[in-house]
């Protein structure tokens, strides 16, 4: 079994930056690909970032060039480094790990991102 634990979210202006992290247990996780999601009030959940075993990166086009995932499998974990934040980034954002960047296999709890002035 697999835990994933997101950390990080919180409170920014419009701008501004936040950098998200979630480390997973277990033995797998340099097996996996792993991806950010994310899910506003009312939406369908969406796929931000996405990063391969191999290190392969995708995004999603509203947050290409802002931005950016990355993973130490030495610690377990990955990142999510959001730059110049807009309103429309709210939402709780989900780590996840599987087999594939959209073949979630497991899910974090969620953290939440506010961006606000």
């Amino acid at each position: 079994q697999v835990q994933l634990v997101e950390s990080g979210g919180g409170l920014v202006q419009p701008g501004g930056s936040l950098r998200l992290s979630c480390a997973a247990s277990g033995s797998i996780f340099s097996t996996r690909a792993m991806g950010w999601y994310r899910q506003a009030p009312g939406k369908s959940r969406e796929l931000v970032a996405g990063i391969t075993r191999y290190g392969n990166t995708n995004y999603a086009d509203s947050v290409k060039g802002r931005f950016a995932i990355s993973r130490d499998n030495a610690k377990n974990t990955v990142y999510l480094q959001m730059n110049n934040l807009k309103p429309e980034d709210t939402a709780v954002y989900y780590c996840s790990l599987g087999l594939a960047i959209n073949r979630p296999e497991y899910w974090g709890q969620g953290t939440q991102v506010t961006v606000s002035s």
